[in-house]
């Protein structure tokens, strides 16, 4: 099917792609789009396939790789990434899929650098799976001078406009809602990226409903240093990134020399203080909450006794599959050349259609 076909259709069925900063996995999630007087979606079905630990060290290590191993990574993701995609689509085979939308792994974002890095997203992928392809949403618009982050908030607009704001809890923390008018989005600060990294020296890959984090004290030094970073004084469009955790989150952290239970309660709260200080500042009410971070509820809790209400989640697919399904919409938004990313949200010099396109090769 070509591009121009599938650019007037008025309904998709597509699968959504997407892997964390916080290596949850990769979740998918089987989609439906029908445009009427506004767009409706719903979900088919969804998983989330986990990383082995072999992928999980690979995926961490990337950062530090050189360039021919980094493309070898990229060319061994590729493939691991069909062959997730594969298994998945021959469970539910039933289901026609228009096009594949897939965000790949971010190895290195650096925007205001000119860079970003998603890896699963080479041109073969569509041969791998013999399906259209559509991936690689963040380098046009770094490109273009944007932040290429973050790029959920279209999605926002379009499929959640019943809610004041959109906040998701996984590596990192971004919030979307309308100001002046206009959608505006942004990283917040570091969740699950910080937390789980710290959980793990305990042997664990998170901590359940934030019990850990409970039973330590805030570290008032720590916390006043935490909340001091110079990010926090940005105004949008920003974004955070891997590089920037490493190098001004964990070194300061680790100069306290801390007990986990403390540095994970510190971390809670720190998360707590800068959100409610986007909710309060903004007079958000009405949010949808989703992401792993929902799971924590000692964070949750803490997020609303600071910000003076009672937050509400979606219900469980909605929280665990948001970003893939608006990966997904991203991708149809893309087949049908319209505007996918924001300007007023990442800072490109004007709105866009982001992405990239790819067939399968013809077998000769």
């Amino acid at each position: 099917m070509t591009n121009s076909v599938l650019a007037k259709q008025s309904h998709y069925q597509v699968l959504g792609v997407m892997s964390g900063t916080s290596l949850d996995g990769i979740d998918l999630c089987l989609s439906s789009f029908v445009l009427g007087a506004s767009w409706e979606f719903q979900i088919t079905t969804a998983k989330t396939v986990e990383y082995s630990e072999k992928w999980k060290y690979r995926l961490r290590s990337a950062i530090d790789l050189n360039p021919t191993a980094l493309e070898k990574l990229n060319k061994d993701y590729t493939r691991f990434l069909a062959d997730v995609i594969q298994a998945f689509i021959r469970t539910h085979g039933h289901h026609k899929i228009d096009a594949v939308c897939s965000h790949g792994h971010t190895v290195f974002h650096e925007p205001n650098a000119g860079k970003t890095l998603q890896i699963g997203n080479l041109p073969i992928l569509a041969t791998y799976l013999n399906q259209t392809v559509v991936c690689d949403f963040r380098t046009q618009d770094v490109a273009l001078g944007g932040q290429g982050a973050p790029l959920v908030p279209i999605g926002d607009a379009l499929l959640f406009s019943e809610y004041d704001y959109c906040l998701n809890l996984g590596g990192f923390a971004n919030i979307s809602f309308e100001q002046n008018s206009e959608r505006t989005a942004f990283d917040v600060c570091p969740v699950n990226i910080v937390l789980n990294h710290y959980v793990a020296s305990l042997g664990k890959q998170y901590d359940s409903e934030g019990q850990i984090a409970s039973k330590g004290s805030v570290c008032k030094p720590l916390l006043e240093a935490l909340n001091a970073l110079e990010f926090y004084k940005q105004h949008p469009p920003k974004s955070l990134g891997l590089e920037w955790v490493q190098s001004q989150i964990f070194p300061l952290i680790e100069s306290y020399n801390l007990e986990v239970p403390i540095l994970l309660r510190t971390v809670v709260e720190h998360c707590a203080v800068q959100l409610s200080i986007i909710l309060n500042n903004n007079h958000l009410k009405k949010g949808l909450i989703t992401g792993g971070g929902v799971f924590n509820s000692f964070l949750m809790q803490r997020i609303s006794a600071l910000c003076g209400c009672d937050l509400q989640s979606e219900n469980s697919m909605i929280i665990e599959f948001k970003e893939a399904l608006i990966f997904g919409f991203l991708g149809v938004l893309k087949l049908r050349n319209e505007t996918n990313c924001l300007q007023s949200v990442t800072g490109a010099i004007h709105d866009h259609s982001s992405g990239c396109i790819y067939f399968p090769e013809k077998k000769q």
